[in-house]
């Protein structure tokens, strides 16, 4: 169970600084839409989850990106909740 939640807790860190350096500048022009970013800085963009989420995995391969709502904190850490 801890190795699980030291990669869960790997995986949002990934997860937030893939967003700090290739989500961020997209603020702008595309809060609230979603963004699905790869390790290599590809970026998916749109206006809803589910599309974002089939086109990532398509691209990028399931769970090899990171997604989140453009100009929101807090998209994903509630899996930190849960025990």
């Amino acid at each position: 169970m801890a190795n699980s939640r030291e990669g869960l807790a790997r995986k949002l860190q990934r997860d937030q600084s893939l967003y700090e350096q290739y989500g961020k500048p997209l603020e702008k022009a595309h809060t609230g839409q979603y963004v699905a970013i790869s390790p290599e800085g590809q970026t998916i963009v749109g206006p809803a989850a589910g599309e974002v989420l089939r086109q990532a995995v398509d691209a990028f391969g399931s769970g090899n990106f990171a997604l989140k709502r453009v100009g929101y904190r807090t998209f994903g850490r509630w899996l930190t909740l849960s025990r």
